[in-house]
């Protein structure tokens, strides 16, 4: 969804509204765009160490874990493309949605969700998984038949 540079901006953004560990900010942009992205982890350590080492953000150890927190140089880059955050954190959210305000992803993660857990629980059917099938096969084809 973004490159680095523009990553940097958003998360820089994040920390700023308030410390956070890795993982909760992995967590912030996938809830920002509704489940539709959600950065890995190879991508999100390496660009919060590369910030600490550029001084725009300090890092506290908590156990094993590392809280990273705004420093001042941080949030003057912030102040300085504010026009550029804005737009990025706003491409999160618009990214997740459709023209409606749908969310499709989010939609097709439930779906997944629900055909594993009607289509492999230990009272699952046969018959059951027949239904399932036929009912994926006539969304398949409605989704098809758009024009």
């Amino acid at each position: 969804m973004f490159d680095a540079g523009a990553m940097r901006y958003v998360v820089l953004q994040l920390i700023a509204d308030k410390p956070r560990h890795g993982y909760e900010i992995i967590k912030e942009l996938e809830t920002l765009t509704g489940g539709s992205y959600s950065p890995s982890p190879g991508a999100i350590y390496p660009l919060l160490s590369m910030m600490a080492d550029m001084g725009q953000v300090d890092i506290i150890k908590e156990g094993n874990k590392k809280l990273y927190s705004i420093l001042p140089e941080g949030q003057q880059f912030l102040d300085e493309n504010r026009n550029m955050v804005d737009a990025y954190m706003a491409r999160l959210v618009e990214n997740a949605r459709g023209e409606d305000g749908g969310d499709l992803r989010t939609l097709m993660h439930a779906l997944k969700d629900a055909v594993i857990t009607r289509g492999r629980g230990p009272r699952t059917s046969r018959e059951h998984v027949e239904a399932i099938r036929a009912i994926l096969r006539r969304a398949i084809n409605d989704i098809n038949q758009l024009s």
